[in-house]
């Protein structure tokens, strides 16, 4: 029997974030039959269940929790494990990790292969506030030395060579795998549920980690003004992170606080999707969000900030979707404003460009690149 190859996946931890949740579809999707699957967990000591991962792993999935304080932190465990395991191919799907896993290759064993998957807009992470000054040389410098970077859609890919200078043959526009059928299922017949809302509406559900880019203090100035049309207005934050006591502070201070709720990190975010009324995207710069795609697959209306090239892209002239001209808490209100005008209690869109991103398709893909990637590595 030919030895199966061996892939091991890298995350700092697992979770509800878009990176986080693209890993554990990949670890518990990609074939058992074609591939020996480890997952490596950088941050975390312990798997304890449906607290760490979105979804049960299957059996066949072996996971290694490296327990490292931090990313940077794990030089010896990344290494201890590599080596331990021997891989074929080391996929990491996060930045951070992805420099270190890089600067980390000269010493790993000769035959190892290095996908990174880029979860953002690199031009737009560049001239955020707060990025470390050396973040662009380390992109230049490092992302040369994979075998491939997996960017979410063209026009990231397109950035990213450019400000990175990196030659075209070593980047792969890759679809983020959707559990289509499993959101559907969730969702389906169950819109009517009010569960997780409080009063008659419309509810605004809005997911992702509380930090900057997400623009969460965008959408609360946006929902002030949405309150003045819609007093019985509520909006639904789902997500944790370091601006959590900054937005409450500005709910207060906008005096919608009795109309916002702030649920800290949840594990199944279709759970939200019965009886919201539209998805708001805030974000100031992304790539191609998992949250905005799983809502899309629950049919729920869409209310966008251009916050890349892809989304615009994904969204512009779509039945169901609202794009706001500019990335503005004014152009948010706005886009809001004229989504609530014109939808019905309850109305949902087929959103058929989610298709793309099928899990079956995605998985397929992904193993096809992963094959290639053996290939030429064999020849």
């Amino acid at each position: 029997m030919t030895q199966r190859p061996l892939v091991l996946l890298l995350i700092p931890h697992l979770g509800n974030g878009g990176a986080e949740r693209v890993i554990a579809l990949l670890a518990s999707n990609l074939s058992p039959e074609k591939y020996e699957l480890c997952l490596g967990l950088v941050t975390e000591g312990q798997v304890t269940g449906a607290d760490a991962c979105v979804e049960p792993l299957p059996a066949w999935v072996r996971v290694y929790p490296l327990g490292a304080p931090r990313v940077r932190a794990a030089t010896r465990r990344i290494l201890g494990l590599v080596w331990k395991l021997r891989p074929d191919i080391i996929l990491s799907g996060m930045a951070h990790l992805n420099f270190l896993v890089l600067l980390l290759r000269p010493f790993f064993p000769q035959k190892t292969r290095i996908l990174v998957r880029q979860n953002g807009t690199v031009s737009a992470q560049l001239a955020s506030e707060g990025m470390p000054f050396y973040t662009r040389m380390f992109y230049r410098r490092l992302y040369r030395h994979a075998d491939s970077v997996i960017c979410q859609t063209r026009s990231m890919a397109k950035d990213l060579a450019a400000v990175a200078a990196l030659p075209a043959k070593l980047l792969t526009v890759l679809p983020n795998p959707i559990d289509v059928e499993e959101i559907r299922r969730a969702t389906h017949g169950h819109f009517g549920l009010w569960a997780q809302w409080d009063g008659p509406g419309p509810h605004l559900l809005a997911v992702g980690r509380l930090s900057a880019e997400k623009g969460f203090d965008l959408l609360l100035q946006a929902f002030a003004v949405v309150r003045r049309r819609f007093p019985s207005a509520c909006l639904l934050i789902a997500g944790a992170g370091p601006e959590e006591a900054a937005l409450c502070a500005q709910s207060r201070l906008l005096e919608v606080n009795a109309s916002v709720r702030f649920t800290g990190r949840i594990v199944r975010t279709a759970s939200y999707f019965p009886g919201a009324t539209l998805f708001v995207l805030s974000s100031r710069h992304e790539g191609l969000p998992n949250a905005l795609l799983e809502a899309a697959t629950a049919g729920l209306p869409l209310v966008a900030l251009p916050a890349s090239e892809g989304v615009a892209d994904l969204l512009r002239d779509q039945p169901g979707a609202w794009l706001a001209p500019e990335v503005s808490a004014e152009a948010l209100a706005v886009s809001l404003l004229a989504a609530l005008d014109s939808l019905r209690p309850g109305e949902r869109f087929p959103h058929r460009w989610i298709e793309e991103f099928h899990l079956d398709w995605a998985i397929h893909a992904y193993e096809q690149h992963i094959d290639a990637i053996l290939t030429g590595a064999q020849k």
